[in-house]
């Protein structure tokens, strides 16, 4: 599923395309994805303009000068892709004419200025809705977030708040979304390998020194991961539908038996099983 910088190259490949611009018309093709769509969406979008997109966590926010906000998230397999002859120039972003409606080309947005943004979900995990602005932060996706990684109300006092007396793994802590909103199980494990601190470490036995050196490490890693456009793993696609890059720059995601890049570490990568998910670290120097 795609993590926070995913997400945000998505949202910032999209500003160019759609703020300012009018929904002239909207094609909703099927009755909804993951949830049914709200009703008469397709209505509802039609004449609307689009004053800003904004990213809450892992959902794309647009918001229209109708007073309502459409809410987009991807999924395991969705993405949202740009056409049109008059679709604004962004770098890395993939351009061509309007192209034939593919077969999960979901729902279709024809914006002023003869552009088309498509949602594209084969696997129809992703989700649709529209809802009044003002009551964006308590719907129901939204309201048990927790502060946003890259956000001021992040912080070291925060997690040790959050972390107190917990005994769970520090891995585990990091993923739940009423922590810290937009964290996933790539950056979590590359954070805490720059962080040197173990996985399976209880959150609440970390002290304040080091959770401010993870706090600073967590905003570089998801910095440097939408600078590089995220990573190409699996479905994952920009809105043009180019490979994002920071995959190559991975420490340990994915790299079970590689030597640790720690400089000094003569470590090898390990992988565990955590909640269900893959965990990888360097046994050596994180503790």
């Amino acid at each position: 599923m795609p993590e926070l910088p995913e997400v945000e190259t998505v949202r910032r490949g999209l500003t160019p395309a759609m703020e300012g611009r009018v929904i002239t018309s909207a094609e909703v093709r099927r009755e909804g994805l993951r949830w049914p769509f709200p009703e008469r969406m397709a209505e509802r979008l039609q004449n609307a303009r689009v004053e800003r997109l904004r990213r809450r966590s892992k959902y794309i926010l647009i918001d229209l000068d109708s007073g309502e906000t459409l809410l987009v998230h991807l999924g395991m397999s969705g993405r949202m892709t740009i056409s049109g002859l008059a679709a604004p120039f962004v770098p890395g972003v993939f351009h061509q004419d309007h192209p034939a409606a593919l077969k999960h080309d979901h729902v279709v947005l024809h914006m002023e200025g003869d552009i088309r943004v498509t949602f594209n979900d084969p696997r129809r995990f992703g989700a649709l809705d529209l809802a009044p602005t003002p009551q964006m932060d308590g719907h129901l996706l939204l309201r048990n977030l927790g502060p946003e990684p890259l956000g001021n109300q992040f912080s070291a006092q925060h997690l040790q708040a959050a972390l107190k007396g917990r005994k769970a793994p520090i891995k585990t802590l990091l993923l739940d979304q009423r922590i810290v909103a937009g964290l996933g199980n790539i950056y979590v494990c590359e954070a805490l390998h720059r962080a040197r601190i173990h996985p399976e470490r209880a959150g609440g036995r970390i002290g304040m020194a080091r959770l401010e050196a993870l706090t600073v490490i967590i905003r570089e890693v998801l910095n440097e991961a939408i600078e590089a456009g995220g990573s190409s793993l699996k479905d994952f696609r920009q809105a043009g539908g180019e490979l994002g890059y920071f995959q190559h720059s991975f420490r340990t995601y994915d790299r079970e038996s590689h030597p640790c890049p720690s400089e000094g570490c003569q470590g090898v990568i390990r992988r565990i099983v955590q909640s269900g998910r893959s965990t990888y670290y360097c046994p050596q120097c994180q503790r």
